[in-house]
This record gives structure tokens, sequence and C-alpha cells, in this order.
């Protein structure tokens, strides 16, 4: 017979790997408490934007999306069928957001550029906000392009 039956398992070993997962619950623990406890902060928090311009998203019989101002009479962008996926994919997100509470697509969504370098999108219907930047460069851009020829700022 080989020794590994009668020899015991060494004891220094049990007792590290016994600290060590106590030592992680711990910390992750007190990680996610201090996450729970932090108090909650939005985009636009007493901040204001260098530029802002309240947005409406509608889509076409002929598959495509018409970005218009907030009032609905000048259409600033129009992203054609198989375009701009990004912008399709978000506003998709949003839309889904809106049938589940009955809203529909005629409230503004607020596009807002902070001093910080985000890039914000606030649907005003729901107060669902999203950080257009964590999406990477190209993509923020996409939304971006919405406010280089600002002509009217949201209020």
């Amino acid at each position: 017979m080989s020794n590994i039956d009668t020899e015991p398992f060494p004891r220094f070993a049990l007792i590290a790997a016994a600290v060590l997962i106590a030592g992680s619950i711990t910390a992750a623990a007190a990680a996610r408490y201090a996450k729970v406890n932090a108090p909650e902060a939005t985009l636009s928090e007493s901040v204001t934007p260098l530029a802002a311009r309240d947005l409406t998203f509608f889509d076409m019989p002929d598959g495509s999306v018409e970005v218009r101002d907030a009032t609905g009479t000048q259409v600033l962008f129009v992203a054609e069928p198989g375009t701009n996926g990004f912008i399709r994919g978000v506003m998709r997100g949003m839309a889904r957001d809106r049938r589940s509470r009955g809203i529909g697509q005629e409230p503004a969504f607020r596009l807002a550029q902070w001093p910080d370098g985000r890039l914000s999108l606030e649907d005003l219907a729901t107060g669902r906000q999203i950080e257009l930047g964590a999406f990477g460069g190209d993509n923020r851009a996409a939304f971006a392009q919405l406010l280089t020829d600002a002509s009217t700022s949201a209020s």
C-alpha cells in the first residue's frame, strides 16, 4: 500500500485555504455593501451639459429611422435601412422599455455632452439614461454627430 492512505493532509494547508476563502468572502461582502449603500447619482446630477438636444426617433414604413428635433418638425438625420446599427440597436432597446410601460414613440430623448467628455442619452419619458461612450469611440460618434450641427439646444 502507498503512504497516501495513512498520512493526514497537512494541517497548515487546510488552515491557509480556510483563511483565504473567508477573506475573499469578507472582501466581496464589504464591496457589495459599500456599493449598495452608495448614494445614487444620475448622469446629469448638479452638472450642466455643454450641449444638449431633445430628439425624437420615428420608424418609417420603408425601414428607415428619422431623427427629428423635439417638436418633430425638423428632420435632422435619416438612418437608412441596413445602416447605423448602433443607433438602431440603442433605440430598439429604449423602444422596448417604452412599449413595456405603454409609452409611444412621441416623447423626446435628450442627447447631452458633459464637461467631462461623457455623451449620454436620456429617455425623458422613463428617466432611463445610457452613457454612450461605454460602447466605444465609433459608436459614441454615431450619436455625437446629432449634436455637432445642433442649432437649437435642449432646455
